[in-house]
């Protein structure tokens, strides 16, 4: 159990928290919720003991294991593979401690090792470390390359997959599915509903808090305060609270009213697509949700267009990829000036590349891109961060989009994205990657596209910014385009999904609840492909068997030692017990007429002790011929 008590948290002149107090037990799943700048990475800090409290007590139990998602780059030549090992302090530890024990050849040490792997249950590692991998998206034929050669998104995947393969008691999770697909968040999702840790998770993934966790605590006015649920309960706890003061109830009746007349809107299309019922659901479940926001420091919306081309964009025959890497074949398909799509698709499917395409930043293999003249697309990615100006404002990136425009009608605009007062004016060098995104969203949306293309448009923002920009979604007139993992948005903006897989892009039949159907299928029958070209039972390695790194070698080399040496000892006490037996019942002894009971009873154990050693030596010889195998492999 954590308890925290009387707490007083501050950085600098500012105060997090204060006579903050709040109870954790053994094995709940806690949401850590508030704005940006509460405190809530600062109190992961402070729970890791990278920070101290200035004032009261934060008591976590002496034996326990903490583990977290590094947030610093790994820079090393070591494999995938091998890095998510490491994750295993333990197992690094005991295979150190043996490699010590075995050069002073302390037998005893050894044996108390060997004790400890089987414990641990160590000859496991690299394959649990492989399933790990798998589930995060790296491929068989990537598990063996460099951390260094992966890029900065895989390479936090790497760091989530090594604090995952630490047997912890208490997980520590920093917006974990912020560099993550839909595919691999709904994987992750599902491996940490059966986590036997601790957990707390910090987020502005809505349905992920809501599909994890069992109590939520809200950061917010420098305390702590749980609720007992999940985040939906939260936000719908809160509400009512909000909802008793008098003055937010007159804008809470306008913003629900607000929110009736989209469901309106859209229930007329109830009987066209299983999409239009998931929508309807999903929008009479944001006027519950709704005046938890009331409060949001957000307020902006996307202007009408009466220009709107229809249709808007054609594909004829599309090839799109990479050189000579083609990931999408005869793609064919029109854009009309209403269609609200939502691309699903595995890791590496090419859902961004058929955004880039769309977006006219990357150039078909083949076929053609045809779009409506004076066509306007709005594009968001996390790429386009970088072409923000880091030594200029937030107001000199407007004035450089609108130089005719209203100095004030200009700083106005950015308060709706929170953007105030001395803010608007400062470089932007030190914003986060939230207050970019925030930026980078504002330019687009002031340039009235009639097309959306957004490429995972909610990464780093919170779940208020995340709330408005869904509710201005909503009332854009032109077509959307969206990849995200965020499946609240989703839900709530889309009214037809595309599938993309197989190198093809096809509508798919159903809501993201089949999708997550049809994600389990692919992954059973992922998993069921690597089973056929595993090993067979005699060890050897099939012919599409990956090629494994040296490190991986070494310790599957070590732990065949150790399973021989297991064996051997084993066999060392039947055979000693054996040879004892054969040399009595070769003595005069056992033919004294007084010990026909006791050479029966020998001779039977004798039977017995060679029924136990044949087996042990059939797999001793197995075993024997696996390592030499595995000798000359390394040695190659």
């Amino acid at each position: 159990m954590i308890t925290i008590s009387n707490l007083r948290l501050q950085r600098g002149t500012s105060v997090l928290l204060k006579d903050a107090n709040a109870r954790i037990d053994t094995g709940q799943k806690v949401g850590v919720v508030g704005r940006n700048g509460t405190g809530k990475s600062s109190l992961f800090a402070l729970l890791r003991k990278e920070l101290q409290a200035d004032e009261g007590e934060v008591s976590i139990p002496v034996r326990w294991v903490i583990a977290h998602v590094a947030q610093e780059m790994p820079e090393t030549d070591e494999s995938a593979l091998d890095y998510v090992l490491a994750g295993d302090a333990e197992l690094t530890s005991l295979n150190q401690q043996l490699s010590e024990a075995e050069q002073s050849n302390d037998g005893e040490k050894i044996g108390q090792i060997y004790a400890e792997l089987t414990r641990i249950d160590a000859y496991t590692a690299p394959s649990r470390a492989a399933q790990l991998l798998n589930g995060l998206g790296f491929a068989q034929s990537q598990q063996g390359n460099a951390v260094r050669s992966f890029s900065g998104g895989w390479r936090m995947r790497l760091n989530l997959a090594r604090a995952l393969m630490c047997r912890s008691d208490l997980l520590l999770l920093d917006e974990p599915t912020n560099h993550l697909d839909l595919d691999t968040v709904l994987w992750l999702e599902n491996y940490l509903k059966s986590h036997p840790a601790t957990l707390l998770i910090i987020s502005h993934d809505r349905d992920f808090l809501d599909a994890l966790c069992t109590h939520t605590i809200e950061v917010a006015q420098q305390t702590l305060t749980t609720y007992k649920g999940n985040y939906s309960n939260y936000e719908r706890t809160r509400a009512e609270r909000l909802m008793q003061q008098n003055a937010l109830y007159a804008q809470q009746q306008r913003h629900v009213a607000h929110l009736q007349s989209y469901i309106d809107r859209f229930r007329a299309k109830a009987t066209k697509a299983r999409q239009a019922q998931s929508r309807i659901k999903a929008l009479d479940k944001l006027e519950l949700i709704a005046p938890a926001h009331l409060d949001s420091p957000f307020s902006f919306e996307f202007h009408s267009l009466p220009d709107l081309p229809n249709p808007q964009m054609q594909a004829d025959k599309l090839d799109l990829g990479y050189g000579d890497n083609t990931l999408l074949k005869s793609i064919e398909f029109t854009i009309q000036s209403q269609d609200r799509i939502g691309l699903l698709g595995m890791n590496g499917a090419g859902k961004s590349t058929l955004i880039k395409a769309l977006a006219g930043e990357l150039t078909p293999l083949s076929g053609e891109i045809i779009t409506a003249p004076n066509l306007r697309i709005g594009y968001f990615s996390q790429q386009h961060l970088d072409t923000l100006r880091e030594n200029e404002s937030p107001l000199w990136h407007m004035q450089r989009l609108a130089p005719n425009e209203n100095w004030q009608k200009l700083r106005n605009y950015l308060g709706g994205f929170n953007f105030g007062g001395d803010m608007v004016s400062e470089p932007i060098t030190n914003f986060s990657g939230g207050e970019k995104a925030r930026l980078s969203l504002a330019l687009l949306i002031w340039q009235k596209p009639h097309l959306l293309l957004l490429d995972e448009p909610t990464n780093h923002l919170d779940l208020d910014m995340r709330h408005a920009l869904v509710m201005a979604l909503q009332q854009f007139d032109g077509a959307l385009i969206v990849v995200s993992h965020d499946r609240s948005l989703l839900a709530n903006c889309v009214d037809d999904f595309w599938l993309v897989a197989d190198q093809t892009v096809r509508p798919f039949d159903g809501d993201l609840d089949d999708y997550r159907t049809w994600c389990a299928q692919r992954w059973q029958l992922h998993k069921q492909n690597n089973h056929n070209s595993a090993n067979d039972k005699t060890g050897k390695k099939t012919p599409d068997a990956p090629a494994k790194s040296a490190a991986t070698q070494q310790f599957e080399q070590k732990a065949l030692k150790q399973k021989i040496a297991k064996l051997e000892k084993q066999m060392a006490i039947f055979q000693n017990e054996f040879d004892e037996l054969q040399g009595w019942l070769a003595s005069e002894v056992a033919y004294q007429t007084d010990q026909q009971e006791a050479v029966i009873s020998a001779s039977k154990r004798h039977a017995d002790l060679l029924n136990l050693l044949a087996p042990l030596e059939e797999e001793w010889l197995i075993m024997n011929d696996e390592l030499e195998s595995l000798n000359q492999s390394i040695s190659r």
